[in-house]
């Protein structure tokens, strides 16, 4: 049973400790506004890659993090892939401040009862979540990495097939 639910979200699970393939069936729902009120919700993105990232301002590994989001999203300009942040309970204000200040520019969507961190189990910051193109969860990445990676961008590229 493992092994197959280990083919059935690609070659990257088997060689990957990193890039944990989502272990269940349902994908939670994720319905948000940005910093700008404009809401963001998971079916809005049906037919791309969408990386999803939980994140904190007081977090350093999430703030190290970022600079490799961006750069990942500059590198897959022109395909299909979409990068959303999602705030971990902070206040709008804080969170404006931090992105004007570090001249962040991904969506940023706010989750300030963290309903949405604890419908994705989310439990360590920073955590990532790759969704394919058919809206479906496939991999979930604990902690920080380097999205412009070998292994990341492989992920990314797999799940466009």
């Amino acid at each position: 049973m493992a092994a197959a639910a280990l083919a059935s979200v690609g070659p990257l699970a088997a060689e990957s400790p990193r890039f944990v393939p989502w272990s269940t069936t349902d994908t939670p729902a994720l319905a948000l506004s940005d910093l700008g009120g404009r809401l963001h919700a998971l079916a809005d993105y049906h037919g791309q890659v969408l990386l999803i990232n939980f994140w904190a301002t007081w977090c350093e590994p999430c703030r190290e993090e970022m600079a490799s989001m961006q750069r990942l999203r500059e590198r897959m300009s022109g395909q299909p892939v979409t990068l959303l942040t999602v705030n971990y309970g902070e206040s709008r204000q804080k969170i404006g401040e931090f992105v004007r200040r570090l001249a962040f520019d991904l969506p940023v969507l706010l989750d300030p009862g963290q309903q949405a961190a604890r419908a994705w189990k989310v439990r360590v910051l920073p955590t990532s979540f790759l969704v394919g193109p058919d809206g479906r969860a496939r991999y979930t990445v604990v902690g920080e990495l380097d999205w412009t990676g070998d292994e990341a961008v492989s992920a990314v590229r797999g799940l466009l097939r």
